[in-house]
């Protein structure tokens, strides 16, 4: 697993030097080269692609980058690298920009096919709030080692090296002002899925990206084999998220990163937890699951939480419901906005080798100076405390239930529902660290509350309809690892993940003896 070290020694800006010196070395550094560098740490790659069009970025002196303009109507071409002495492979890596309808709408893309055999599966990644793609370096080259599996990463929309549109509300009621903050993202998700025809997928999503892969599910039914929530944000219940006043339209949001020195995480063991928990037989995580199931037999909300969280300070609330981001913070402060970001990524990426940390700390500083966009999303579907205003507890058990729309112009006849007018089901699992931050015991009561509802749809069900029914989830605790499980725990991620879509493979094929028998009516 050496492969992705490095020798490069790490000049993060917490510890060197002049602030204005490194600032202008740092400005320099364009999200396209900064990228480059993360995607070169992935085995096997020796050349990775990076196309030279990043939404709205900041003037750079690198003549890989390029702004995208408004009205721009320039073609991206996709940029192609093949893996060099790959023993797993061969494999083909792209990156490109694919654009959307409307003005200032692009998702940045990066894909990795196997070469030479059909892609039967798609699996694709959302990353969560404030990050990119290249986030997922350590994951690409294990994920693709799964043979007719395509792997797609995107950047959200006004996130990473994706366009950044102004993001604007105009509705004026709570319900309303939440439904478009989540429309801004899964509606560019739901494009993208359309131009690139494909009919059904594997959705993985982490944090925020978690929190919208929900949304799309229940918003465009009959597209998910499966669903994977790594550390999602916004299942539990919390009265004061959801009674918090929400941001006047024009407002933005503070987004509050959770500091935790990861070095210390993925070096130590949580003793509380048992053993069994850590490598997959997931019948006890302290006492969130036996709580969850009693809050439900109680007949609470099943949010997982304890006892009502106080309200956060007053300035920390104002901060996050006024026009200001963290991002805004690095941005206005010019030679000491590197310092600011590496006192975030000093803590998240200091169990990696120095390179790494170096690489990551000029991707993650090149995305934060880009304009403001997807970054005032956040303040209309998550409170102060990172709780949301709706939470998924309320809606997650609706994933894979819903009814079936006539498809749309363009898009594919879907094939998932056999002869039903609703989904069958979907498999959903959730995934955490051991040290996670992000509230375990909600994801225990969503895995409660979507097998209550499988149970309950089986009850008036014919023989035929159970035997369809394609309904489970399952909560799976990554050792060592806090909130980035797929960073902190990559190797065991990879390998859960890897038995997920194992799993999806027989999953269809299952599905597909039993539609051929249907058919010869048999």
């Amino acid at each position: 697993m050496g492969a992705y070290g490095t020798e490069h020694f790490c000049t993060c800006p917490d510890s060197l030097g002049d602030p204005l010196t490194l600032w202008v070395e740092w400005a320099n550094i364009s999200p396209v080269a900064a990228e480059h560098s993360v995607l070169s740490l992935i085995p096997y790659l020796r050349r990775p692609p990076s196309h030279t069009q990043t939404g709205s970025c900041p003037a750079s002196t690198s003549n890989l980058a390029l702004s995208m303009q408004d009205g721009d109507t320039r073609t991206t071409s996709p940029m192609t690298a093949n893996s060099v002495t790959d023993p797993y492979g061969p494999r083909t890596w792209h990156s490109n920009l694919i654009r959307l309808s409307g003005r200032d709408r692009a998702l940045n893309e990066f894909s990795v096919e196997r070469d030479g055999e059909p892609v039967e599966e798609n699996l694709v990644m959302l990353h969560g709030y404030g990050a990119g793609l290249g986030f997922f370096y350590k994951n690409f080259e294990g994920l693709t080692r799964n043979k007719g599996w395509k792997l797609y990463a995107l950047d959200l929309l006004g996130m990473g090296r994706s366009s950044r549109p102004t993001f604007r509300v105009h509705a004026k009621d709570q319900e309303g002002k939440i439904r478009e903050a989540e429309n801004w993202f899964i509606d560019a998700l739901e494009e993208w899925r359309v131009q690139k025809k494909i009919d059904r997928f594997t959705l993985v999503g982490h944090s925020l990206g978690g929190y919208m892969a929900v949304a799309y599910a229940l918003k465009y039914p009959g597209h998910l084999k499966k669903l994977i929530l790594a550390s999602p944000v916004g299942i539990p219940e919390d009265p004061y998220a959801v009674n918090a006043e929400m941001p006047d339209p024009e407002a933005s949001t503070l987004a509050n990163e959770f500091t935790q020195d990861q070095d210390d995480l993925v070096k130590s063991s949580n003793p509380a937890i048992p053993e069994s928990v850590k490598i997959g037989d997931n019948n006890n995580f302290l006492n969130a699951r036996s709580k969850a199931e009693k809050d439900l037999a109680d007949g609470k909300a099943g949010d997982g939480t304890n006892a009502p969280r106080r309200p956060l300070p007053k300035w920390l609330s104002y901060l996050w419901d006024a026009n200001f981001s963290p991002f805004s913070l690095v941005r206005w402060t010019g030679p000491l906005g590197p310092r600011f970001v590496s006192g975030w990524t000093s803590r998240r990426f200091s169990h990696l080798p120095p390179g790494e940390a170096q690489a990551l700390h000029n991707y993650s500083y090149s995305l934060f100076r880009q304009r403001g966009s997807g970054e005032y999303v956040l303040a209309y579907v998550l409170a102060p405390g990172a709780f949301a205003r709706d939470p998924l507890i309320r809606r997650i058990h609706g994933v894979g239930r819903q009814a079936i729309p006539p498809p749309q112009s363009g898009d594919l006849p879907l094939q998932n529902v056999m002869s039903s007018a609703k989904e069958n089901g979907v498999p959903i699992v959730l995934m955490y660290g051991e040290n996670d931050w992000m509230d375990i015991a909600g994801g225990f009561a969503a895995e409660q509350k979507i097998k209550d509802e499988k149970e309950r749809i089986l009850r008036s069900a014919s023989e035929e309809e159970r035997k369809r029914d394609n309904g489970a989830a399952s909560v799976v605790i990554i050792k060592n690892a806090g909130h980035h499980v797929y960073l902190d725990g990559w190797e065991e991620f990879n390998e859960i993940l890897s038995e997920e879509l194992q799993d999806v493979v027989r999953r269809e094929k299952l599905r597909s003896v039993r539609s051929d028998v249907e058919g010869t009516g048999k």
